[in-house]
């Protein structure tokens, strides 16, 4: 079971502040220019995952080769889907009960936060055995 907090934690904490900044900037730039509030979140998030995706796989984790990277990038989509419905939903949510939708935003971020860490530590860059 890989260690869940330390070094490599602190890197991806780094990684999912830059890739927050891409996100957050993209979001509050779409509602200004008049986009709805859960629309707008996918695009940012969207942005942030690409970004997130290129910086975890060069200093976070080790990333694979060949058809082992293209699985990689598989589930760290399904990772990003994971997050991103969960923003989605809790933007969308918060946005329908009254809250400003920036800090619907935040909660979400942290939520999200959680459980793509797990699911990235755990399950796509699970460091794999070597064949005996």
């Amino acid at each position: 079971m890989p260690v869940l907090l330390g070094a490599r934690a602190l890197r991806y904490l780094g990684v999912s502040v830059a890739a927050l900044g891409a996100d957050m900037g993209a979001f509050v730039l779409l509602l200004r220019l008049g986009a709805a509030a859960a629309p707008a979140s996918a695009l940012a998030y969207g942005l942030g995952v690409g970004l997130h995706w290129w910086l975890c796989a060069r200093v976070v984790f080790d990333a694979a080769d060949g058809a082992a990277r293209w699985m990689q990038k598989l589930l760290f989509v399904g990772s990003a889907l994971v997050g991103l419905g969960l923003t989605v939903a809790i933007v969308g949510l918060g946005a329908r009960a009254g809250f400003d939708p920036r800090l619907a935003k935040i909660a979400a971020v942290g939520v999200s936060f959680i459980a793509t860490w797990l699911l990235r530590s755990l399950v796509v860059f699970k460091p794999r055995l070597a064949a005996a």
